[in-house]
């Protein structure tokens, strides 16, 4: 096995090829077997040492081996616990047996749930966005976020490095609580806003909020990008009201996607915007470096801070590559 690691330059997995190639009726070791007898060699200058077992130990041990793999081959999802229980194994010695197979434990994707209808409908759009790829630069997506006292808490990230335990603690599920909603915009590269609403979002809010606010954060954007900007915003309640359809396709005359609109924004697709793709939680992550316990005006704060450093940042492009 240490000539074929030689022979192999190294490199491990190669050397499980190998061996499986010439000794294929053979159990084939796993890749930490030979670098363990590698690095064995170049420190002690010798073999690993090998306990000398009857007949009788080692054959119990590979049907153990075996109704392991077994195991998970059947149900992935067993739990380690799960099998050591069944097994009479200890723990360490389930997932020595787990890792010398190179088999390791992986997280689940959450993705967004969809309709049956719905991957037709993204389709679509992706094939719009495909035919007409420079529009990609005139289109102004926004959304909007809440954000509250509770923040994001991810307990299983959260550690305190100590000698002894501190017994930290995180004061959740306040009593007085408050929600701020915030609405942004992403122009090419160029953070339009944050604005925040006084109340909650509402149809009337909104359609108040696109003809007296949104010309002025529209100021400095140029007057001819200006007049080829589509507008984008999702399928919530509030965008669906006629009287916003009617001021968008005053104000953007077949130049708007959405719910209704010249062009459909299908439902349930929040990863083909670059504010749920990426904005939202970069910007959540610094609004919550700092814990906000003082109010609402806290975060205002937080937010007007975190757009500054936001603006100079080329947040599209981390979207539109």
């Amino acid at each position: 096995m240490h000539f074929l690691y030689g022979f192999c330059d190294g490199n491990a997995r190669a050397a499980v090829d190998e061996y499986r190639r010439r000794f294929p009726d053979r159990r084939i070791p796993s890749r930490g077997v030979f670098s363990r007898i590698h690095q064995t060699m170049r420190d002690n200058g010798c073999l690993p040492s090998v306990a000398v077992q009857s007949e009788r130990e080692v054959v119990p041990l590979i049907n153990t081996r075996e109704n392991i793999f077994k195991m998970v081959q059947r149900s992935p999802r067993l739990s380690t616990r799960r099998i050591f229980s069944r097994i009479g194994m200890s723990h360490m010695q389930v997932w020595r047996t787990i890792h010398e197979e190179d088999l390791h434990p992986y997280h689940d994707h959450r993705v967004q749930h969809l309709e049956p209808g719905d991957p037709a409908q993204l389709m679509d759009l992706c094939h719009w966005i495909t035919a007409h790829p420079e529009l990609l630069r005139v289109i102004l997506f926004t959304d909007e976020a809440s954000f509250t006292r509770d923040g994001i808490n991810n307990s299983r990230n959260s550690n305190a490095w100590s000698h002894d335990n501190p017994h930290e603690t995180s004061v959740t599920k306040f009593q007085k609580r408050f929600s701020v909603n915030v609405w942004c915009g992403l122009l090419s590269n160029k953070l339009i806003g944050p604005f925040v609403f006084d109340n909650n979002l509402t149809a009337n809010t909104y359609v108040v909020f696109l003809r007296n606010e949104l010309p002025g954060l529209l100021e400095d954007i140029p007057l001819m990008i200006r007049s080829q900007m589509y507008f984008q915003h999702d399928g919530a309640p509030p965008h669906y009201t006629r009287h916003v359809r009617e001021y968008l396709n005053e104000s953007f005359p077949n130049r708007w996607l959405g719910h209704g609109g010249p062009v459909a924004w299908p439902p349930r697709s929040p990863d083909l915007t670059p504010l749920d793709y990426y904005l939202w939680g970069h910007m959540k992550t610094l609004v919550y470096e700092t814990k906000v316990d003082s109010g609402a005006v806290t975060v205002l704060k937080l937010l007007s801070a975190v757009s500054k450093r936001l603006q100079s940042a080329r947040i599209g492009s981390v979207w539109l590559s």
